[in-house]
């Protein structure tokens, strides 16, 4: 069975990341598996990560949710929704069958090679057609996996709606009620699997109350920031995480 860490560098470095993590939530919308585990690999069993992700997950997307609440548009959102539901048991199934370290690093490469060209001057670039909701329902079912796997659910859905353009309430309205749903259910699967032992409630219980403050104080920060500096908050976010994936399985 886990256990929460029992020295305090790796208590200090549990609760810093899921402060952290909580505040980047808070902010984009996204970004709470991305940043906790460049934190968390160093101070926890690696089983323990993606079943504490989840639920550190729910809670700041909780609370980042009061943020865009207003520009909810649940029509937009429900091939998203639908594509992630049935995405994520299929990466509960990855995550006992297959390494992660493999899909890890690819997601790594991704982000980086697509946050760099954006903010290296290709940040205009957009779909030259509009997209469908079979096509939603596609990145949905990718982004479902990706969270069922590893808590990750955030990073393609976002960067399909930046592809569609947009104001960033109108791109995080979609995936940030999308996040929350993907991650509660891969949340329950997790559960059902034996996942979420004692030793992971325990750990959760002590990175919860940094997680939801560190949301707070972000989701506030969020409000004062023009559209163009929260998508560049974002491209670096996606940047820096996957810089990150990709340092963690190359050294």
């Amino acid at each position: 069975m886990s256990a929460p860490p029992a020295d305090p560098l790796s208590l200090a470095v549990l609760v810093i990341g899921a402060a952290v993590a909580g505040f980047v939530t808070g902010l984009a919308g996204f970004g709470t598996g991305l940043v906790a585990s460049g934190f968390w690999f160093h101070a926890l069993a690696a089983p323990m990560v993606p079943p504490l992700v989840t639920l550190t997950s729910v809670a700041g997307q909780l609370v980042g949710l009061v943020a865009v609440r207003k520009a909810f548009d649940w029509r937009r959102a429900i091939p998203y929704l639908a594509g992630g539901l049935i995405g994520v048991p299929f990466g509960l199934l990855a995550l006992e069958a297959v390494s992660p370290d493999a899909l890890r690093f690819s997601m790594g490469v991704f982000l980086v090679l697509y946050a760099a060209s954006q903010l290296a001057g290709l940040s205009r670039l957009r779909l030259r057609r509009e997209s469908s909701a079979v096509l939603d329902g596609t990145i949905g079912a990718g982004g479902g996996f990706m969270g069922g796997f590893a808590g990750l659910s955030g990073p393609l859905p976002l960067i399909w709606l930046q592809l569609q353009g947009g104001p960033a309430d109108g791109q995080r309205a979609v995936y940030q009620p999308f996040n929350m749903l993907v991650l509660t259910a891969a949340g329950a699967g997790m559960a059902l699997t034996g996942q979420m032992d004692r030793g992971v409630l325990l750990t959760a219980a002590i990175c919860l109350p940094a997680t939801v403050v560190g949301a707070i104080v972000g989701s506030r920060v969020y409000v004062g920031v023009d559209e163009r500096r929260f998508r560049q908050v974002v491209l670096a976010l996606l940047l820096v995480s996957g810089l990150m994936l990709v340092a963690k399985e190359l050294f």
